[in-house]
């Protein structure tokens, strides 16, 4: 018996100039994505993704809707190869993982995406600041993270716990300079992020709020597999607990290497990332180390969804 799959969803980061086009002008169903998340956000999405400038691509009230355009369009064109153990998606991925899990519909989710673009974009403002720290270990993070909160009096967390070798750290902009700082003398290195604000952290508070109240009011269902969220990393099938973790997920720590993990613990060995760039592809291996039989592949145009056949 083929072992199962986890299907991937990629969130910020991933966008790519003509991300989607080529499937979505073959694929009918695909191009009404792309029309569903315009009506939802009331922007001309594919002018900006399609012929657009990287500025434009980036800013996180476009890229929300169009991004989950793009990967549900790829789930659409592959869903009937895949026999998955559970869907996962990071940050902005996991709302695309609930609607191909059946959990959400469809029309909810480009919908409650444009809305948490907004939200997130009103939340930003200069006080806010994101980076990636490498070449320290996670009890190097944690301690950096936590003498820069106390010398500083801010608000700052470890947000991403994308592998063992890369995280992300996100907070008051003082915070997140006074760790960089100290990552350099672990011999670290921090990369500042290009995002508009604290993302994952205490400081879009106000914004989860929001988005709470309409998240409450969405339609939720049991998925056809468990979704594995961002907050706990394990996997879950009752709807009231999706809603739950999904309202807490945008203050948030991303706990991507124990949602790895779980997948795998849960029977998933080959990872299958529905996307451009293949930004979680990537971090499958280390993720798994050691684990030899799990393996991932990347599927984002027209001839790769089409020609793709399970191992």
């Amino acid at each position: 018996m083929t072992p199962a799959q986890a299907v991937l969803f990629p969130g910020q980061g991933s966008q790519e100039k003509g991300m989607g086009r080529g499937l979505a002008e073959a694929v009918q169903d695909a191009m009404d994505l792309w029309k569903l998340a315009e009506k939802a956000s009331g922007l001309p999405l594919r002018e900006i993704y399609w012929d657009g400038d990287d500025a434009a691509m980036a800013d996180t009230r476009n890229l929300q809707p169009a991004m989950t355009a793009v990967t549900l369009g790829c789930w659409l064109a592959v869903r009937g190869k895949l026999a998955p153990a559970g869907f996962a998606g990071h940050s902005l991925g996991e709302y695309a993982a609930l609607a191909a899990s059946g959990a959400l519909p469809v029309e909810q989710v480009l919908e409650l995406t444009s809305l948490r673009g907004r939200l997130m974009a009103e939340a930003g403002g200069s006080d806010g600041a994101m980076a990636a720290v490498l070449k320290v270990s996670l009890e190097g993070v944690e301690d950096i993270v936590a003498r820069a909160a106390q010398a500083t009096g801010r608000t700052l967390i470890v947000a991403n716990y994308n592998t063992p070798g890369q995280y992300v750290i996100s907070g008051h902009r003082e915070a997140v300079d006074q760790a960089a700082g100290l990552c350099k003398e672990a011999k670290g290195r921090a990369v500042p992020l290009a995002v508009s604000g604290a993302f994952h952290s205490p400081l879009m508070a106000e914004a989860a709020a929001e988005l709470e109240k309409v998240l409450a009011k969405a339609d939720w269902r049991t998925p056809s597999a468990p979704v594995f969220a961002n907050v706990t990393g394990l996997g879950e099938s009752n709807p009231e607990k999706l809603r739950e973790l999904l309202a807490r997920q945008m203050t948030s720590s991303v706990r991507w290497i124990d949602t790895m993990t779980a997948l795998y613990e849960a029977g998933a060995r080959t990872f299958v990332e529905l996307g451009p760039k293949g930004v979680l592809t990537k971090m499958v291996k280390p993720c798994l180390e050691g684990r030899e039989d799990a393996q991932a592949v990347n599927l984002a145009t027209r001839e790769a969804l089409e020609g793709f056949t399970l191992p």
